[in-house]
């Protein structure tokens, strides 16, 4: 599986670089998203703005990245989505389970108010 990471202050931008994300790739990226919250990142934004397909598979590895940044404290953001990808994401109903924005910017705004929100509540 291709893809590049960039390691943010705050965050990590993982961008697969494949066009399909099935059930040859999904184990990879499972470990892969894994792999980078072992490293002690707990924000994720999985750009997904150059997968054009994804099937069941695939949108189970973007459950357990959720849950598993989810379960840290952390958040997990899925960014600019495919058309594709997004009806199966709506059709499955987990458009109400995943953070999903249009943009890059826009998934560091969440990360920056998620970021915000918790040290609130670590205050009160």
């Amino acid at each position: 599986m291709k893809y590049t990471v960039d390691k943010k202050e705050q965050y990590v931008v993982f961008t697969p670089m494949e066009e399909k994300l099935d059930s040859a790739l999904s184990p990879i990226l499972k470990s892969e998203l894994l792999t980078v919250q072992a490293e002690g990142y707990n924000n994720l934004v999985l750009d997904m703005s150059q997968v054009k397909y994804a099937d069941s598979s695939g949108l189970s590895a973007l459950l357990v990245g959720n849950r598993e940044f989810n379960r840290a404290g952390g958040i997990f953001v899925i960014a600019s989505p495919q058309d594709h990808v997004m009806k199966l994401i709506k059709i499955s109903m987990l458009d109400k389970v995943f953070n999903i924005v249009d943009s890059l910017e826009e998934a560091a705004e969440a990360i920056f108010i998620h970021e915000i929100e918790n040290k609130e509540e670590e205050e009160d």
